[in-house]
């Protein structure tokens, strides 16, 4: 059988990768002033982990996620006395998330998901023209 899209697969597995990458983010940036988790801390900043596959010659296929691990940054210590989880000194435990910090991440991501898009769109025009050749005549 005749592959008409190369590479398809590992563009496809791209695109999971950065949607997920996109997710983890998204969670971040919402979490950014959670002081009080369910464990009573402060939320940690999550990152994703990918991972390489390779193909039988050993050569870079395809990407997928290894992992979503947690940032082993510190929470940041801020000074807001009226604030419930304050503590006698007024210091707030912080998440570890820097929204400047996600944002670039997800516009990376974001443009890197359009990228793998525009692969996909152009190898199914490439492939639908390929088919018409055929009928021309």
């Amino acid at each position: 059988m005749i592959n008409f899209l190369p590479g398809i697969n590992a563009t496809t597995a791209a695109l999971n990768a950065e949607r997920i990458r996109m997710d983890v983010i998204a969670q971040n940036i919402a979490n950014a002033e959670t002081t009080h988790g369910i464990d009573g801390k402060p939320y940690e900043r999550q990152q994703v982990v990918f991972e390489t596959i390779l193909n039988e010659a050993q050569q870079p296929q395809s990407v997928r996620v290894a992992s979503i691990e947690k940032d082993p940054r510190p929470p940041q210590g801020v000074y807001y006395p009226g604030h419930p989880d304050a503590d006698k000194n007024g210091m707030v435990m912080m998440p570890n998330v820097n929204v400047h910090e996600e944002m670039a991440d997800l516009i990376t991501s974001s443009r890197t998901f359009e990228a793998n898009l525009a692969v996909i769109k152009n190898a199914r025009a490439m492939a639908l023209q390929t088919l018409s050749i055929g009928r021309t005549g």
